[in-house]
């Protein structure tokens, strides 16, 4: 035998296993997904009915979950609520409370830390009716994520509204090294970006453009892969009454989307590849967002622990209701292995 080889090839085959395991994870090319409980839904109170909640954006920070809502009632049609807590079974005993930052419409929240300028962003959608399409995105700021009471009022992304867009929806930000991009969808099959520079975040946005056009409708998110030069995006899509998801890769923020899992027979998530680990308690795979790697504004995520936070509800649940009485609640998807 000729040891000399032998040991050779033992050693090659160890350092290309090593270097292989150092390697980040990829997308998968088709996703598979297990399906939680239901994690959080509507709490009644005696200022309100609450219909649902919906629409969450989440962080995990100093040892806590933090996830802000939609919540739809009879009086108040749309506000945002913040619930911490630092294990998921808690969720029923978590403190809800209201955010104050406005008495008016306010919806649709993303939260992310903003290195640049040491603070908290709540991004989200509020009702201007002096302009010309009263949705517009706003802000919110604060050094203080556990301090619900701390938030700034809402101030406006842009000075007027830009003349090319006649309507848009739930708004996204990512940045890179040198730009801030803001994503957004307008209801009929496409999806737009803006960018600003850095520094003058969160103003100087530029004229959105079309990015994506293909049948897709609302509430999409946008990623960082981990360890890539990969972006995702994964966007709510229509099967008559379902809602389910769709993803879309691309090389840089303002480069070409490219179906990942874009059609209702190989999706993001739907009923054809969710599976549940309990009781069936939705239908629907809506407006959600992925459990994040970090808390920054790139939104990384990692790709070997994929996690998606999402609103739900079963067919029956919703049939009959106007859209603001259906009773969604939220759970997670955790990547089946």
């Amino acid at each position: 035998m000729n040891f000399r080889r032998t040991i050779s090839r033992t050693v090659g085959a160890a350092l290309i296993a090593a270097a292989t395991q150092a390697l980040p994870a990829e997308l998968p090319s088709e996703f598979s997904w297990l399906c939680s409980a239901p994690l959080l839904g509507p709490e009644t109170n005696a200022n309100d009915f609450y219909f649902s909640v919906k629409d969450p954006s989440v962080v995990f920070h100093e040892r806590r979950w933090h996830v802000f809502v939609t919540v739809r009632g009879k009086k108040r049609s749309h506000q945002t609520e913040y619930i911490s807590f630092k294990d998921w079974n808690d969720t029923a005993r978590a403190e809800r409370h209201f955010l104050e930052v406005t008495n008016g419409y306010f919806c649709a929240p993303q939260v992310f830390y903003f290195t640049p300028q040491r603070k908290w962003f709540l991004v989200y959608q509020a009702i201007d009716t002096n302009r010309t399409v009263a949705l517009q995105p706003v802000f919110s700021t604060t050094t203080n994520l556990s301090d619900w009471r701390s938030w700034t009022p809402p101030q406006f992304f842009y000075a007027k509204h830009p003349a090319n867009v006649k309507g848009w929806i739930d708004f996204w930000v990512i940045c890179d090294e040198t730009r801030a991009h803001l994503f957004f969808t307008s209801n009929n099959n496409l999806m737009w970006r803006a960018e600003t520079k850095l520094e003058d975040f969160p103003y100087g946005w530029s004229e959105p453009k079309v990015v994506l056009r293909d049948d897709i409708f609302e509430a999409s998110a946008t990623y960082r892969i981990k360890g890539r030069d990969q972006f995702l995006t994964v966007i709510e899509a229509q099967n008559g009454s379902r809602r389910y998801y769709k993803a879309y890769v691309a090389d840089k923020l303002d480069g070409e989307w490219k179906r990942l899992a874009g059609t209702r027979e190989k999706p993001f998530a739907s009923l054809l590849n969710v599976r549940d680990s309990g009781e069936h308690w939705t239908d629907s795979f809506s407006h959600g967002e992925f459990i994040r790697s970090g808390v920054d504004e790139h939104m990384e995520l990692d790709p070997a622990h994929l996690r998606f936070l999402f609103q739900g509800v079963l067919d029956k649940d919703m049939r009959g209701k106007k859209y603001g009485e259906i009773p969604w609640r939220l759970g997670i998807l955790e990547q089946a292995r």
